[in-house]
């Protein structure tokens, strides 16, 4: 038996196993055109030789086919590999993983800063390393004091636990000394050139004339940098001056800010770029994997440039997609610029995406940890919408909240003609699937508030208050139809909520688009405690904010 007969043979017993003894010769012929290119200029002698192989393994039976395949070594199909679920592993992983979140404190954190932070927590415990929360507070033009706390509150929040903290500001004594060391290596000098000067020296490849200073020479410059004004002197990290991208060739390691710092005052003038003092921190914190967006790509790659004149090991270097929100700014500087206008009422207003918008409105941290791990670390851009966030939170509060009736734009109805019998107390649990919670009780004497939608214009039209009676309205009364579901589901009635006008709880409902719905909840609303989220039953999700004079404030969730 030649070779290509023995291939044909094989590849037709295999078809044959898969299809119920009957070889298929179209299958056979691409299954080998596939898996042996060399016999693609033998095309028509393959087709022919395989008609007439298929058509003789086709008249045996199914054992005279396994048979004859176990001669030619069996076959066993290979399973699909199943797709990974959750993270990928992190690559060159030797040893201890240590890893960072690194926010600019120009204020509070947004979304986007939540998939770094639960990121590298989720990659710190799966490898039992350390996560460094590193403050990046070296442009004095960019911190809001607030913000120190702000986001130490958000991770405590979404339960992100750093191992360890630093502030980049209490530093940087450490990072003039790699600066100097920098400057013996070689790997940097000092340049007095005017910006607009040295970008179009950059720009067409051209070193500066500061570029082949001595390190004596650029030592002295380095001491008295101190001493002069802002724009007088930068020190530059020396790179490829042809690089194909002029913003990667002589980058800015350090400069001098006038303004002042809101932690240490006046009493530095020189600070690091974020480039420089980034990887050194990484080095000395022992950094070996850093998470961060393609937007950083030509940061890394800057950043490789001083590894390689320190002879530091580069970490693995890790870049994700963007994160982009509908209908909501991610932007910190437009937010405070919001605020200073009046648009916006703090860093907490429900339509921006800040974490603690996000908090006060309901979500819970245990959605966004889902959604962040779910989207994980792949380089596409990835858009975030409310409906997905909204789906995941909901299975977290269908748990979690009582029921409640609460009646939004409420009219006070007084029913006539009901039965002494029909006047009662309605009892419904607190939450369906949790009876151990207890029951809430509802008071029916026949006085009401109904949402105004809810009542009928048609006076034959029957409406069911839930768990009570049946009503109508006649000449703008409401009348006493009867008490029974089966008659609520004889006359099609649509059930609606409703709450007793004695005892109702007065409330307010501030919006994701910041608009105020008024209306009034059932007693039982009272034993609710700040901070707790409740289902409003047919309303949605709210968390209550906070109680005074006698007034319930929710901010409202999604349905």
């Amino acid at each position: 038996m030649d070779e290509l007969t023995k291939i044909i043979r094989k590849q037709a017993l295999i078809n044959a196993t898969k299809h119920g003894g009957q070889a298929q010769p179209g299958a056979v012929i691409g299954m080998i055109m596939g898996s042996h290119p060399e016999y693609r200029k033998k095309a028509g002698e393959v087709s022919k030789l395989a008609a007439q192989i298929v058509g003789k393994i086709n008249q045996l039976s199914p054992d005279a086919q396994k048979e004859q395949l176990d001669g030619l070594g069996g076959f066993v199909e290979e399973k699909k590999p199943e797709k990974a679920k959750g993270l990928a592993d992190l690559a060159g992983v030797d040893g201890e993983v240590v890893l960072r979140f690194a926010p600019n404190p120009s204020g509070p954190l947004h979304i986007g800063h939540a998939r770094a932070a639960v990121l590298n927590h989720q990659y710190k415990k799966r490898y039992k390393g350390k996560l460094i929360l590193r403050v990046e507070d070296t442009d004095p033009r960019r911190v809001d004091p607030a913000a120190y706390e702000m986001i130490g509150e958000d991770l405590d929040w979404m339960g992100v636990e750093p191992d360890e903290k630093i502030i980049q500001s209490d530093r940087l004594e450490i990072y003039y000394e790699q600066a100097h060391q920098l400057i013996v290596k070689g790997g940097a000098y000092m340049c007095t050139c005017p910006g607009d000067e040295f970008k179009k020296l950059k720009d067409s490849s051209q070193g500066c004339p500061h570029r082949d200073a001595t390190v004596q020479e650029n030592l002295d410059l380095w001491e008295k940098m101190p001493q002069t004004s802002e724009g007088e002197m930068v020190l530059r990290v020396k790179t490829d001056i042809k690089h194909k991208n002029p913003a990667i060739r002589d980058w800015v390691a350090m400069r001098v800010v006038e303004e002042e710092h809101p932690r240490l005052g006046d009493k530095y003038k020189v600070y690091p770029m974020m480039n420089f003092s980034v990887a050194v921190d990484d080095y000395l914190l022992g950094v070996t994997h850093v998470l961060r967006g393609k937007d950083h790509l030509a940061n890394s790659e800057k950043q490789e440039y001083l590894y390689q004149h320190m002879d530091w090991p580069v970490p693995q270097f890790i870049h994700y997609g963007r994160l982009k929100m509908e209908d909501i700014p991610l932007s910190t500087s437009k937010a405070r610029e919001g605020i200073a206008e009046g648009i916006y009422t703090g860093w907490d207003d429900p339509r921006l995406g800040t974490i603690r918008a996000i908090a006060r409105r309901g979500i819970q941290a245990e959605a966004i940890r889902k959604l962040m791990t779910e989207i994980g670390v792949k380089m596409a851009d990835t858009k975030i919408s409310w409906k997905k966030i909204y789906g995941l939170n909901r299975t977290f509060l269908e748990e979690k909240a009582n029921r409640y009736f609460m009646v939004e734009h409420p009219e006070p109805i007084k029913i006539e003609g009901i039965p002494e019998s029909e006047l009662k107390t309605v009892e419904r649990p607190l939450h369906p699937d949790h009876l151990d919670r207890g029951m809430r009780k509802l008071p029916f004497d026949g006085q009401v508030y109904l949402e105004e939608k809810d009542i009928p214009s048609h006076p034959k039209q029957v409406i069911r208050l839930m768990d009570a009676v049946n009503i109508t309205f006649l000449n703008g009364k409401a009348q006493y139809h009867s008490s029974g579901i089966d008659e609520a589901r004889k006359t099609r009635a649509r059930i609606v909520q409703w709450v007793p006008v004695n005892g109702a709880v007065d409330c307010e409902v501030l919006l994701p688009d910041a608009s105020i719905e008024l209306g009034y909840a059932e007693e039982s609303v009272a034993d609710v405690q700040d901070g707790d989220v409740v289902q409003f039953e047919r309303v949605g999700f709210a968390r209550l904010d906070h109680t005074q004079e006698n007034k319930k404030t929710f901010y409202y969730a999604h349905k």
